[in-house]
């Protein structure tokens, strides 16, 4: 059976003041009136039901999460003891499902990403299926047909078509996230795609692959698996994943695949990953201006502004900005500079300012 796995383990440090630790981007309504987890889990209706869907986040996050959720049981929340990167994660997830489905087969997605039509997405992953089913070995990629030279994806060059009837192809080729130069010549030669992060497997194919590729990772997952469902479960998961490796499934298995294939996304994706990006799929002001909450602008462009709760944010005369006020912190930054939000996150973690974090 299909089972959906959501990742929803980050810190969306890039969207601070409005993303903390204990509160991420991916609980927050960035990009429409629910959260991003919660469109993420909607997007599931009719293709996976709520019984089979799982969600693998961080123990800060996990009651928030559980809150934003109530069609899931609580058990359903599978809890990181520490950030170990996507392959653990997938990992665990698939330990947890051959617990109860020895055929689990696996959509992995991030929590964090905004998708649609709904409709397109459903019939992608049900091809997806269909692929896996067809050869139960098959890892599957969906690659999103790039539209500018972006710098911040990793990108996947596809091969020959499946030997099969589906619209599939072999992947060739995984590059890192490239300057813009080699972005330019990747999508140049044709036939590449950005690697958006979502795939299809059965759990118990990727767990071979884990330990085919990285054995001493696998030995800490089969610690774990021997112990769900004991009294002991929770002291052997923080033991053992203290000792994991912090790595993707990408670089964990896939570019070391003969079966890795790839499926074009029919679908709109963006990984809405800085306020600059967010600000393209909100709705403008006729001067480019991205406003939400109490706020007023006079003779200001191509804005972000956004306030909680009943504090007023006014601005007067500036341009490309980004200004987030929240009850306990304020930024006020270059909107195209996030580099900067970096360095101002790094510089608040050296002064000692964790609890604003």
């Amino acid at each position: 059976m299909l089972h959906a796995v959501v990742m929803s383990g980050g810190s969306g440090t890039r969207f601070w003041p409005q993303s903390r630790r204990d509160r991420p981007k991916q609980l927050q309504p960035l990009a429409g009136e629910t959260s991003l987890l919660q469109q993420a889990v909607d997007r599931l209706e009719g293709l996976v039901p709520a019984e089979r869907t799982w969600i693998v986040t961080n123990t800060l996050q996990a009651e928030a999460t559980r809150r934003q959720l109530p069609a899931l049981a609580p058990e359903q929340v599978l809890e990181e003891p520490c950030g170990r990167n996507t392959a653990p994660c997938v990992g665990l997830a698939a330990r947890h499902l051959l617990a109860i489905d020895p055929d689990a087969v696996m959509l992995v997605m991030p929590a964090d990403h905004v998708i649609g039509p709904d409709d397109l997405f459903r019939d992608a992953v049900s091809r997806a299926v269909e692929l896996v089913s067809d050869n139960s070995r098959r890892l599957v990629l969906f690659g999103v047909p790039p539209t500018r030279p972006a710098t911040g994806y990793g990108y996947i060059r596809r091969g020959d078509p499946l030997e099969s009837n589906h619209k599939g192809h072999h992947v060739t080729a995984f590059h890192e996230k490239p300057d813009r130069a080699t972005a330019e010549k990747h999508i140049a030669a044709g036939n590449t795609y950005w690697n958006c992060g979502i795939f299809t497997w059965r759990a118990d194919r990727i767990l071979e692959a884990l330990a085919e590729h990285q054995p001493e990772l696998s030995v800490g997952l089969e610690r774990v698996a021997a112990a769900i469902g004991t009294d002991d479960y929770r002291q052997i998961l923080e033991s053992a994943y203290d000792s994991l490796s912090s790595i993707s499934i990408d670089h964990a298995v896939l570019e070391h695949s003969d079966d890795a294939c790839l499926i074009e996304a029919p679908f709109d994706w963006h990984d809405v990953g800085s306020w600059h990006a967010l600000s393209q799929l909100s709705e403008n002001d006729p001067d480019g201006n991205t406003l939400r909450g109490l706020v007023t602008v006079v003779d200001s462009s191509n804005c972000i502004v956004r306030s909680d709760g009943d504090h007023l944010v006014a601005t007067v005369g500036v341009e490309g900005l980004v200004i987030v006020h929240t009850p306990d912190a304020t930024l006020v930054a270059r909107r195209d500079d996030e580099e900067g939000l970096r360095r101002l996150v790094e510089r608040l973690e050296e002064e000692g300012r964790g609890d604003c974090l």
